[in-house]
C-alpha cells in the first residue's frame, strides 16, 4: 500500500562540476525539505542547496561506512513517512553504480513514492573533458561499464574475455585499489598490453589530475602519482585521441614530454 504524504527523490549528482547538475536536480535541491547525500557529492553541489534545508549524511567509504546501506533504506522510509519531501542526492546517476535501484527497491515494497533523476556519470563527464569520445567510428564500436569493486571485498566475478575485446572501451569505477589485478586479467584474456588507457582522479573538480598510459604501465603509474579515489580508469584505442581533442589544454602526469611541451606553451 503507498505511503501518503512524503516522497523520495533519488537524484543524480553528477560528476562533481555543479555546472553539469540537470535543471530538473537543481529545482529539487531549491525545493526539497531534506537532503540525504554521499561523500561523492562535490562541495560545489551542496552549496546550492537553500539555508535551512535539513541535510544528512550517509557517506560510504572502501571498508568506512558511515551509514549501512540498510539504515540508508530505513531513514528514507522513515522521512518520507513523516510527511517530508526528501532529495536522495547521489554521485553520478543514482542508476549506474550508485545503487539507486537497491533503494528504489525497498522504497517500491514499502509502498513509499519515489521519482529517478539522471545524472551525468563519470565515463561520460571525464571522456568530455579528456577529450576521449567513449564511441569513435573505427575504433570502438561500443562501451562497458563495470566496477572494479567487489561485494563484501569478495573476488571479483567478471568476463574477463568479453572485456577484453579491443573494439570496446572499458570504464573502470572504484579500481583504484584493485588496479594492477584488473589490468594483468586483461592482459591474460588478451588485450594487448600496449592497449591505450587513462586514469582520472577527483574528475570535473578543482582538484581533477589525469595520467594516460598503456595498459601494462597504468598501475605503476598510478601508483607514483599517489592518485587517491575517486578515479576512473577508461582503457581502449579511443584514449589515444586525447592527445589530438585535448580542448582543455589538460597536463597529464606521468609523460615528461607532454608536461614540457604544456609548459613550454604556457611560458
Amino acid at each position: 500500500m503507498e505511503t501518503q504524504g512524503g516522497i523520495v527523490h533519488l537524484v543524480g549528482a553528477g560528476p562533481g562540476d555543479p555546472d553539469l547538475l540537470t535543471v530538473k536536480a537543481r529545482d529539487l535541491l531549491s525545493q526539497g525539505d531534506v537532503v540525504v547525500y554521499d561523500r561523492l557529492v562535490s562541495d560545489g553541489v551542496l552549496d546550492l542547496i537553500p539555508p535551512g534545508t535539513a541535510r544528512i549524511f550517509v557517506g560510504k567509504a572502501t571498508g568506512n561506512h558511515h551509514l549501512p546501506q540498510d539504515d540508508i533504506n530505513g531513514l528514507l522510509v522513515t522521512l518520507a513517512r513523516r510527511g517530508h519531501s526528501v532529495v536522495r542526492l547521489k554521485g553520478g546517476d543514482p542508476f549506474t553504480f550508485g545503487r539507486g535501484g537497491e533503494e528504489a527497491l525497498y522504497l517500491a515494497r514499502h509502498g513509499v513514492r519515489f521519482t529517478v533523476v539522471p545524472g551525468v556519470t563519470a565515463a561520460s563527464a571525464v571522456g568530455a573533458e579528456l577529450g576521449i569520445p567513449m564511441t569513435h567510428r573505427g575504433l570502438a564500436q561500443g562501451l562497458c561499464l563495470v566496477t572494479g569493486h567487489a561485494r563484501e571485498d569478495g573476488a571479483l566475478d567478471l568476463d574477463w574475455r568479453r572485456l577484453a575485446d579491443p573494439g570496446t572501451t572499458l570504464a573502470i569505477y572504484m579500481g583504484l585499489s584493485r588496479l594492477g589485478a584488473l589490468t594483468a586479467e586483461l592482459m591474460a584474456a588478451g588485450l594487448s598490453a600496449d592497449t591505450p588507457a587513462a586514469a582520472v582522479a577527483s574528475g570535473t573538480t578543482a582538484d581533477q589530475r589525469q595520467c594516460v598510459g598503456t595498459l601494462a604501465e597504468l598501475p605503476d603509474l598510478v601508483a607514483r602519482l599517489e592518485f587517491e579515489p575517486p578515479v576512473l580508469v577508461v582503457i581502449g584505442r579511443v584514449v589515444a585521441l586525447s592527445g589530438l581533442l585535448n580542448w582543455r589544454g589538460l597536463v597529464y602526469e606521468g609523460d615528461e614530454d607532454l608536461v614540457a611541451a604544456k609548459r613550454q606553451e604556457h611560458a
